[in-house]
C-alpha cells in the first residue's frame, strides 16, 4: 500500500526528490506548498522551468548559458577578450562575476577530465578553447578549475596542448592562487577569497 493518499501526490514527490540535495521529506513539503498555491501561480512555476529547458541556449563562443547565440559577456566591448578564464561550469562563471574582480572573458568546459566517471578531453569544450587561442588574439589563459586531482589533470592537459601548438602569439598560462582550499569547488568559495585568488593569480607550472 502506498504511503501517499494520492498517486498524483506520490508522483510529484518522486519528481521533486529526484533533484540534487532534496530528500523525500523536503520534497513532500515543497509539493504540498505548491498544492496550496493558486493554479495560475503553479502554472507560472512550471512554465518557467519548461521555457528554461526548451529555450535557453549556450553561447557559441564561451558555452555559458545565454538567451542569445552570443552571451552578454562575450558581446560586451567593455570586457578584455584577450584574457580567458577557463572554468568547469556555469556556476563558476556566476561565482567569479560576483567578485567584481574580473573583467575578462570566459570559457566553460562543461566538466573536468575524470577517467573514473568516463569523462575524457573529447567530452569537454577543450577543442573550441584551442580554436579561440589559434586566432592569436588571446594573451592570457587563466585556469580556474577545482583544486582536485581531476582539476589538476585537466589543467595539465590544456597546458600540454598549448605547449605542443605552433602559435604566432603564445598566451601566458596562469592559475588562480591557492587561496581556494584544495578540494574546494569555486561556487562554495566566499567572494573575497575567490576575488583575491584571481587578482593574485600565479604562473602555471606544468
Amino acid at each position: 500500500m502506498s504511503d501517499y493518499p494520492s498517486i498524483l501526490l506520490e508522483k510529484a514527490v518522486n519528481q521533486m526528490a529526484s533533484l540534487p540535495g532534496v530528500g523525500r521529506r523536503t520534497a513532500l513539503r515543497l509539493v504540498l506548498h505548491l498544492l496550496r498555491q493558486s493554479p495560475d501561480e503553479v502554472e507560472m512555476f512550471a512554465t518557467a522551468f519548461t521555457r528554461l529547458r526548451n529555450e535557453v541556449v549556450y553561447c557559441k563562443v564561451c558555452h555559458n548559458i545565454s538567451d542569445t547565440e552570443i552571451c552578454p559577456i562575450c558581446a560586451s566591448h567593455k570586457r578584455d577578450h584577450s584574457t580567458i578564464c577557463v572554468v568547469e561550469n556555469v556556476q563558476d562563471v556566476m561565482s567569479i562575476e560576483n567578485t567584481g574582480q574580473y573583467t575578462g572573458a570566459y570559457h566553460v568546459l562543461g566538466g573536468i577530465i575524470s577517467p573514473m566517471d568516463g569523462i575524457g578531453p573529447k567530452d569537454l569544450e577543450i577543442d573550441s578553447l584551442i580554436e579561440r587561442i589559434k586566432t592569436g588574439e588571446v594573451n592570457e589563459i587563466i585556469l580556474a578549475l577545482p583544486t582536485t586531482m581531476e582539476g589538476d589533470t585537466t589543467n595539465f592537459y590544456i597546458y600540454r596542448r598549448l605547449q605542443n601548438m605552433e602559435l604566432a602569439v603564445v598566451p601566458k598560462v596562469s592559475q588562480i592562487a591557492r587561496g581556494v582550499a584544495v578540494g574546494n569547488q569555486l561556487e562554495y568559495t566566499d567572494e573575497i577569497t575567490l576575488g583575491r585568488s584571481i587578482v593574485n593569480r600565479i604562473d602555471f607550472k606544468g
